[in-house]
């Protein structure tokens, strides 16, 4: 299994090329993923397991084939 910080890298790469960019609201929880190695890791109060859950709620404009792989790396997670 990736770390957590691994996969937000993909996102942020791969959701850069296409359209306008990562979504504003999304935006905060990708960063926060990036400090994340494993599900069970905190990021401040928050657990890593809402930062994810947070992110994949607010990242539904993030779109395609490589979008769908990913998100469903991270649903697996949680």
């Amino acid at each position: 299994m990736r770390s957590i910080s691994t996969i937000a890298r993909e996102i942020e790469a791969d959701w850069s090329k296409i359209g306008k960019g990562v979504n504003y609201a999304a935006k905060p929880y990708l960063n926060a993923m990036k400090s994340l190695d494993k599900i069970s890791d905190n990021y401040g109060a928050d657990t890593g397991k809402s930062v994810v859950l947070y992110f994949l709620s607010n990242a539904s404009s993030y779109r395609g084939e490589t979008a769908k792989r990913l998100k469903a790396e991270l649903k697996a997670m949680t």
